[in-house]
């Protein structure tokens, strides 16, 4: 038997004594609308009798009078009043095909009023009247920090089936804004008092008289599953959220003018004297500007020269002078003693200010050995000689570190003698668990790169050292979605269903450490933030490197996905829209996008300076409440649109023109004056397309554009009215086949 709180305890009372309003069916599941005199509760009732109640008024600290209670077309709208103020409750079911009801509530004080300590608004409950102390349930998911306001569970006594609950936060933005509180860490708790908890008002700051504030908008799918696995369990999860996602208020984006922000960016990159420094004979970019004291580090380079040669080749463009720089001191990164590449420069290493645990020589994070192997994978598989050399004359090493720790990674470990220095992230919680996935990638390269199996049996091992680990696979964003596109490939190359499980387990991974709902309080009033994809699962803050990365690898994923029937639709649809979200998104981690007055003050900035001007990417973007930029100016992040162009735009040179889509596409063909190409993600989602002139002072040819989900269902689309001169903008259905002519 679970202990309650006397609130929780009080609760239950109330509500077995309560009165039944009406009944509603929706699927096999009837829901009970029922008010206990201090609360309205929305009761689902399980076939087999389970039942799962949710308090629909969040403030039952009064006793309430049911004011009025009618059904309207949309759904059900009830009221209810008290001596602190009035509430009102709407009650729909907007996807007819599916277990789905939505409710908002909605508060107005009858003063001004600081918000009343009230329990969570998930109540299990046992058949009859058994007791909520009684029931027992799994929590598969619940938010952390700032990410999306989501509960999923099980409820296993009596064994019913699985609720996924989501909060849309943006409603709460008011509240959070009038109260000085945030909307991070409201929806979790422990069974079985689960659910929704409004933040505590330690400000002082009231809820304004006669003012409405939304204090719960939440949508509940119902399932009768009660999955065995872990692969059930994100199966389920990624179905639900899809299922929810559709039915959210999702932001607009717009267009950014990429192509222009990287020309900025390059500029500073190349001119800013706080990007570089000599060192070793060689020229190195920074970690962060004007950070001269910390030696020069070997992913940032590679973070930096990878995505620049992406568009070096895209453009035609000739980018030589910082390329042939980045080049030429990636050698003195080798360490010949230890037989690979090292993470700190080995002349400077002993500059390392021990101010952090990694920065002690001979001291390796254990996912960062591999994540400069993968960027010079990627360069040798481009023809790059010397990048191969310094990959093959590496591997060795990294393969004998991969097998003394039976392919399962510390945080930290001596590199010369392979001795752990920190093996958990925190007790009990094991080490890096995703790099597993991150060393399948690079073994992968290396195959492709060598045709040694080698590799590819090594990949395998590692690989399946990931089962078993749930949705704690996540450690840091970037791997796990290396992972994921590492184990879609073993799946096509082996057929192996595991490989297909854990790669559907990292996608879920990922889309539960992102952020469905946008701040618009304090500071983030002047930044998008919904599907903000957090570095780590605790860390406070969103980071521009990772976002990049991501983006990179999860395009890089639907793509492969494409010609995989086995992905699921619902994975598909997801990961479209949060590459959408990503490019709609991280043009604000750049200074200039922002007001200087949500930009960190110098002293409080971690490392290095900020130079406002400058198109270099902020580490962070924080919480509304907290300045950005606090981490420092990151140089490394100066990938971000150097990322995007390549991938998002398409070049037709001899027609001037560039065709820029938010959603991945594939299967460009030019024949002639046509254009066609296949739009990715879900057909019932939008995304944005534009054509855009390669050279804006140089006119585009007239241009029709035709879409359809076939070739041979195309129709004429018109730009949208807003778009002016040579650029124009059109909203389309993803998984479209697009046709545009001049």
């Amino acid at each position: 038997m679970k202990p309650i709180s006397a609130l929780t305890s009080s609760s239950q009372d109330n509500l077995e004594n309560g009165t039944v309003l009406l009944e509603k069916a929706f699927g096999c599941y009837p829901l009970q609308i029922l008010f206990d005199g201090f609360c309205l509760w929305l009761v689902a009732i399980w076939p087999d009798g389970g039942r799962m109640a949710f308090r629909a008024g969040l403030f039952n600290t009064e006793k309430l009078q049911l004011k009025s209670q009618r059904e309207t077309t949309d759904g059900i709208q009830i009221a209810l009043e008290g001596k602190t103020g009035s509430t009102k409750i709407n009650l729909n079911f907007p996807d007819p095909a599916k277990p789905i009801f939505h409710y908002t509530a909605s508060f107005t004080p009858a003063f001004d009023l600081l918000p009343p300590n009230a329990a969570r608004d998930i109540m299990p409950l046992f058949k009859g009247q058994g007791r909520t102390q009684n029931t027992s349930g799994r929590i598969h998911a619940s938010q952390i920090g700032l990410r999306s306001g989501l509960l999923f569970f099980t409820l296993e006594q009596p064994k019913s089936g699985s609720v996924f609950y989501f909060q849309n936060l943006t409603a709460l933005n008011p509240f959070c804004e009038a109260t000085g509180t945030s909307a991070g860490d409201l929806v979790g708790g422990s069974w079985p008092e689960i659910g929704l908890k409004l933040p505590e008002t330690s400000s002082g700051k009231p809820l304004k008289k006669d003012k409405e504030y939304v204090i719960s908008d939440a949508y509940v799918c119902l399932s009768d599953a009660v999955p065995s696995d872990n692969y059930e369990i994100s199966r389920l999860y990624l179905d639900s959220l899809a299922a929810v996602y559709r039915l959210l208020p999702i932001p607009e984006t717009k267009y950014h003018d990429w192509p222009d922000i990287l020309k900025r960016g390059l500029d500073g990159l190349s001119n800013h004297k706080g990007c570089w420094k000599f060192a070793d004979g060689r020229s190195y970019l920074n970690a962060y500007v004007s950070d001269y004291k910390t030696p020069p580090e070997s992913m940032v380079q590679l973070a930096v020269l990878l995505p620049l040669t992406d568009f070096d080749e895209w453009s035609g463009e000739d980018h030589s002078p910082i390329i042939e720089a980045l080049h030429n001191g990636l050698e003195n990164f080798y360490d010949p003693q230890l037989g690979t590449i090292v993470r700190w420069l080995p002349a400077l290493e002993k500059n390392l200010d021990w101010s952090e645990e990694q920065k002690e020589p001979g001291v390796m994070d254990s996912w960062y050995l591999h994540h400069p192997l993968l960027n010079l994978s990627r360069l040798a598989l481009k023809g790059d000689a010397n990048a191969k050399k310094l990959l093959l004359d590496s591997l060795p090493y990294t393969i004998k570190v991969a097998r003394h720790f039976s392919y399962e990674w510390p945080v930290f470990y001596n590199m010369a003698t392979l001795e752990v220095l920190k093996a958990e992230t925190a007790p009990g919680k094991g080490g890096e668990k995703d790099v597993p996935g991150a060393y399948a990638h690079l073994m992968l390269q290396a195959w492709k790169l060598t045709g040694n199996k080698t590799y590819l049996e090594e990949a395998c091992r590692a690989a399946k050292k990931l089962d078993g680990l749930g949705l704690d696979v996540f450690y840091q964003a970037n791997n796990t979605a290396f992972s994921a596109g590492a184990l879609l490939s073993l799946y096509k190359e082996t057929k192996d269903k595991i490989f297909l499980d854990l790669s559907h387990l990292c996608i879920a991974a990922i889309l539960n450490n992102v952020q469905l709902w946008e701040c618009n309080y304090g500071n983030a009033r002047h930044y998008p933030t919904f599907f903000a994809v957090y570095p780590l699962k605790d860390a406070p803050y969103t980071a521009a490197y990772e976002e990049q990365e991501v983006f990179a690898a999860l395009h890089e994923f639907l793509i492969e996905a494409d010609s995989v029937d086995e992905v699921l639709p619902s994975v598909k649809m997801l990961l479209a829209e949060c590459l959408r979200h990503i490019i709609n998104r991280v043009a604000y981690y750049y200074p200039p996008m922002l007001p200087n007055e949500v930009i960190a003050d110098k002293e409080d900035v971690k490392t290095g300076e900020i130079d406002p001007n400058l198109w270099i990417a902020l580490e962070d973007l924080q919480d509304g409440w907290n300045r950005s930029g606090q981490v420092g100016q990151e140089v490394y992040g100066a990938g971000v649109a150097f990322g995007i162009v390549p991938r998002q735009y398409h070049r037709v040179d001899e027609a001037n023109l560039m065709v820029f889509t938010d959603y991945p596409a594939a299967n460009f063909r030019k024949s002639g004056n046509t254009l066609t190409f296949q739009l990715q993600g879900g057909s019932e989602m939008q995304c944005r397309m534009a054509t855009v002139p390669i050279k804006k002072d140089k006119p585009i040819p007239k241009l029709t554009v035709a879409a359809g989900q076939s070739s041979k269902k195309r129709m004429p689309v018109h730009a949208l009215a807003t778009a002016k001169g040579a650029f124009k903008e059109y909203i389309l259905n993803g998984c479209s086949s697009i046709k545009i002519e001049w």
